[in-house]
C-alpha cells in the first residue's frame, strides 16, 4: 500500500488487502439473518460480509452466491458453514466453484478440507473463543483467526475479549480479527492498538434498516437497554449462548428436562425437513441421547432444532416464542441505521479519535 493511500485511508491493514475490501470491518454470518441483501449492503459500503449458509435451503444456496455478486457488481464476500450440516460438503464445493473469497467457520473442517479451500485460494477464517481453540485452528491451516469474547452474542465463551484478544495475538502468526463487544470507531481503534487487523461484528449488522429482520422483532433488540439481560444460557442446544431474555427463555428455564423435549420437537421435525436429514440420521443422534437420560435428549434435539427457534424471531417475526441471539452490545444501539451509515460512522469515528490521540 503506498504512502498516500494510507494517508488517504489510515484505517487499511492487511486484512483488508486478503479479502479485498476498503475498511477492515467484518459482517459475521447471523443464521436467517446474513443473506445476500445484507452482506451486499455490507460489501457496498466498504466492509467484508459473509453469508449464512448454515440456515439457507440447499436448493437455493448457488442462487444466493449469485444475488450477492449482482448486488455488488462481483465485490469479494465470504461464505459460513458447519461440517455437520448435511449439504456440507455442496457448500464447499460451491465455495471453491464460485471463488468466494473467503469461508468461515468454527470447528470441524479437517486439514484436507481446509487444504482444499487454500489450494483455491479461499482464505480460510474460523471463530475461536479460546486460546486452545486459535492455537488449532492455526495447525490446521486456518490464515486468519476471528477471536470472539465473552461480550458476544450465540454459542460464546465465558472470556472477555479484552483478555482473550492478547491472548491469542502473542501465540499466533496469522491476521487477528476481534468480535464480541465491538459496535463503534472506539472499538475498532481499540482492536487496532491491541493488535488486530480488524473488527467482526454480529448484532450491529443486525440492527441495521438492510438487516431484513421483521420490525416487531427489531424493537426487541432495540428496547434491550440492560447488558444484564442479554446473558448466557445452555439450555438451547446444550452449549452457551448469548440471548436477550424473553418468553421463550423464561419457559424453557422453568420446564422440566421431558418438558424441554416436547417443546423442542414441536420443531425439530421442521428443521430436518428442512436440512434433508433422513429418518435414519435423526433417528440415529436421538438413540444416542436415549442411552443417557432425558436432560441429554433434551439437549440433543434443541441442537436440532436451535435454528428454528432463531427463525422463529429472524423471519417468522415471532420474538416471544424463538431464541433472539445477540451480543451485549445491543444495549447500547438506540437506533437504526444502514449498512453506510453504521461503517461511515464507525470509520470516522476512529478516525476521530486516532487524530485526538496523535495529534
Amino acid at each position: 500500500m503506498s504512502a498516500a493511500a494510507a494517508q488517504e485511508n489510515p484505517l487499511h491493514t492487511p486484512l483488508c488487502e486478503l479479502l479485498g475490501c476498503r475498511y477492515p470491518v467484518i459482517q459475521t454470518a447471523m443464521g436467517w439473518v446474513a443473506g445476500a441483501e445484507l452482506v451486499a449492503a455490507t460489501c457496498n459500503a466498504g466492509g467484508f460480509g459473509f453469508l449464512a449458509g448454515a440456515t439457507i435451503a440447499p436448493e437455493r444456496i448457488e442462487a444466493e452466491i449469485e444475488r450477492v455478486r449482482e448486488l455488488t457488481g462481483d465485490k469479494p464476500f465470504g461464505l459460513n458453514f458447519h461440517m455437520f450440516q448435511p449439504n456440507a460438503r455442496q457448500l464447499l464445493d460451491l465455495a471453491v466453484r464460485h471463488r468466494v473469497r473467503a469461508v468461515s467457520y468454527g470447528r470441524g473442517p479437517d486439514k484436507q478440507t481446509i487444504g482444499r479451500l487454500r489450494d483455491a485460494g479461499i482464505v480460510c477464517m474460523p471463530t475461536v473463543g479460546a486460546l486452545k481453540h486459535a492455537l488449532k485452528a492455526v495447525e490446521l491451516g486456518a490464515n486468519v483467526v476471528t477471536v470472539q469474547g465473552g461480550e458476544g452474542g450465540g454459542h460464546t465463551g465465558s472470556v472477555p475479549t479484552t483478555v482473550l484478544l492478547p491472548q491469542v495475538l502473542d501465540a499466533v502468526q496469522v491476521p487477528v480479527v476481534a468480535a464480541g463487544g465491538f459496535y463503534d470507531g472506539r472499538g475498532l481503534l481499540a482492536a487496532l492498538a491491541y493488535g488486530a487487523q480488524g473488527i467482526a461484528m454480529g448484532t450491529r449488522f443486525l440492527m441495521t434498516s438492510d438487516s431484513g429482520i421483521p420490525p416487531q422483532t427489531l424493537q426487541r433488540y432495540l428496547e434491550a437497554r440492560d447488558p444484564e439481560r442479554i446473558r448466557v444460557s445452555l439450555l438451547v442446544d446444550g452449549m452457551p449462548q448469548r440471548m436477550i431474555e424473553n418468553e421463550f427463555l423464561a419457559a424453557l428455564e422453568q420446564a422440566q428436562p421431558l418438558s424441554r423435549v416436547l417443546l423442542a420437537l414441536r420443531s425439530a421435525f421442521a428443521w430436518k425437513a428442512q436440512t434433508g436429514m433422513s429418518t435414519g440420521q435423526a433417528l440415529s443422534v436421538l438413540w444416542r441421547a436415549l442411552r443417557t437420560d432425558a436432560g441429554s435428549v433434551a439437549q440433543t434435539v434443541m441442537a436440532a432444532n436451535a435454528p428454528m427457534l432463531l427463525q422463529r424471531s429472524m423471519v417468522e417475526g415471532r420474538p416471544a416464542e424463538g431464541v433472539m441471539s445477540a451480543g451485549q452490545v445491543a444495549a447500547l444501539i438506540g437506533q437504526l441505521q444502514s449498512c453506510r451509515e453504521v461503517i461511515d460512522g464507525i470509520v470516522a469515528q476512529a478516525c476521530a479519535r486516532r487524530a485526538a490521540l496523535a495529534p
